[in-house]
């Protein structure tokens, strides 16, 4: 299997490196980046032996579905590079949303892509020092021929929606998509209308959520995002609370976790 980025991400200065097999198209990108490689440069993989999710999980991802990631050399904060997430959403949704016209679409704080409640894309955003410069990685997994199994949260694929988009197809319109939104994004002086972009198809605004921080869970209605990605909530007790890393569950999800709910 071959991949290939979209005109307008090449027209953008993106390329991509193709590979049949890899551990981690994560692990690879850094690899790549402590031999010298200055990007914008994608890593895809037909399949993926060791791919990882979020607070070191295990990403399943098998032959057919989609694993990727996109290096990014620069001189950014990291406190502004972590908001490329946002723009990495976005791309997704917008690339399945294209391929795959009808979905019901939304977007889960901080880094999943949902249909009708169920996971069908997780991103994971990885950095490391390399000289004078940050190198960002954005691994971005799909689901696209089949779902995980044996996992504590629903997940979907394209291929048991009935929808038959090779991987290669979608790589490419999420490499345009991409490089749509990373211009809009201009360094971080567009993060405020990627914000309005994200909200808007942001799943659970306005209603009851719990995030659960290790131990810890809070509780309250999703409000919005505040201009760094955080994500606002508003307690019973009328107070604000901005949480800038956790797990989202939708509705109350007071007896799902042992934590001190607060």
């Amino acid at each position: 299997m071959a991949f290939a980025v979209g005109p307008r991400a090449a027209k953008a200065g993106f390329r991509v490196r193709s590979y049949e097999q890899l551990d981690s198209t994560n692990s690879e990108a850094m690899r790549l980046a402590a031999l010298g490689e200055a990007g914008p440069l994608w890593i895809a993989a037909a399949e993926q032996t060791a791919g990882r999710g979020r607070q070191g999980r295990v990403w399943q991802s098998g032959a057919g579905n989609l694993a990727t990631s996109l290096l990014i050399r620069d001189q950014l904060k990291l406190s502004v590079a972590a908001a490329l997430g946002f723009v990495a959403g976005l791309a997704v949704y917008e690339a399945c949303a294209a391929l795959a016209p009808g979905l019901q679409l939304s977007l889960k704080w901080p880094n999943d892509v949902l249909v009708d409640g169920g996971k069908l894309a997780g991103l994971l955003l990885e950095s490391q020092s390399v000289g004078d410069r940050l190198a960002l990685v954005i691994g971005i997994g799909v689901n696209v021929t089949a779902a995980p199994e044996g996992i504590p949260y629903p997940a979907v694929s394209l291929a048991g929606l009935g929808i038959t988009v090779p991987a290669e197809h979608l790589f490419a319109a999420l490499t345009d998509s991409f490089a749509l939104y990373h211009s809009l994004w201009d360094g971080g002086r567009g993060f405020t209308e990627i914000r309005r972009l994200w909200l808007a198809r942001a799943h659970g605004v306005g209603g009851a959520v719990s995030i659960h921080q290790g131990d810890i869970i809070e509780q309250g209605i999703f409000e919005t995002l505040d201009e760094q990605g955080c994500l606002v909530l508003h307690r019973a007790d009328k107070t604000r609370c901005v949480i800038a890393a956790g797990d989202v569950y939708f509705g109350d999800a007071r007896t799902a976790h042992p934590g001190v709910v607060r």
